[in-house]
């Protein structure tokens, strides 16, 4: 078949296990590791994966661009330790790659996200794709924060979704996004964005009625709330951090 599975990890022992249980089809399996503190290393060891750890030094694109250095099969596979390969993604990914006459290039993967207990099924990340499924040579990945894979030649969308199960708790999700959004702010002042006042009051503020009112956040209920309020807070922190990147540079 020829895929490698890769696969980014910091202290995900509580997911890293049932991850790579679903890619066992796999011909490769490796984990970038940043230095977890936890039993991840260990656990992706014992499931078959090669482990390499280097050091994130917040830069999601370049640790993903390394993993694709070391891959040695013709197609790979991206995934987050939090998302699982369901049966059906499995069949359809292996029917397309064993496909000798196919001429694409990079597959997009829709993701199905579980978050409290509970699917949902609208607010911000409803309906999005994912190109995570690519031959080695295709491209690479940019930005050091919501990275994107860009690829030259032919793509398509899969049918059948990955499933996600991302911060479980809300102290998770409140962790995540003081992380993310530090990385985030410094990426925006290298793009030559800039903050103020009104990016920090109204955007927020646009960012939760654009989830809970245009992406139909309040047909999750208590849970699109939820979302579409923390999502809002992640704009907050994001314009505030640039910010203060702004003042302290000046």
């Amino acid at each position: 078949m020829s895929l490698t599975v890769i696969i980014l990890t910091k202290n995900e022992g509580k997911n890293i296990e049932a991850c790579l249980a679903s890619v066992n089809f796999a011909d490769e399996k490796i984990v970038i590791d940043d230095y977890s503190e936890d039993r991840t290393v260990k656990i992706a060891k014992k499931f078959g994966a090669k482990v390499y750890q280097r050091a994130l030094n917040r830069n999601f694109g370049a640790q993903r661009n390394y993993g694709l250095s070391l891959a040695k099969n013709r197609w790979v596979l991206f995934l987050d330790a939090d998302e699982r390969v369901s049966e059906e993604l499995k069949n359809e990914m292996v029917n397309k790659i064993n496909n000798s006459e196919n001429p694409t290039v990079g597959y997009f993967i829709k993701r199905n996200d579980f978050l409290f207990g509970k699917r949902i099924r609208f607010s911000e990340s409803s309906g999005l794709v994912y190109l995570r499924l690519a031959r080695k040579s295709a491209g690479k990945w940019i930005r050091e924060v919501h990275e994107k894979w860009l690829v030259s030649g032919r793509t398509e969308t899969l049918k059948n979704p990955l499933f996600h199960y991302p911060h479980q708790t809300i102290k998770e999700f409140l962790d995540d996004i003081n992380f993310y959004t530090s990385i985030d702010a410094v990426s925006k002042r290298k793009e030559g964005k800039k903050s103020d006042l009104k990016k920090i009051i109204f955007w927020p503020i646009g960012k939760f009625v654009y989830n809970w009112i245009f992406r139909l956040g309040f047909l999750d209920k208590m849970e699109g709330f939820l979302i579409a309020l923390l999502m809002s807070f992640h704009s907050f922190l994001s314009w505030s951090k640039l910010w203060l990147l702004q003042r302290n540079k000046k």
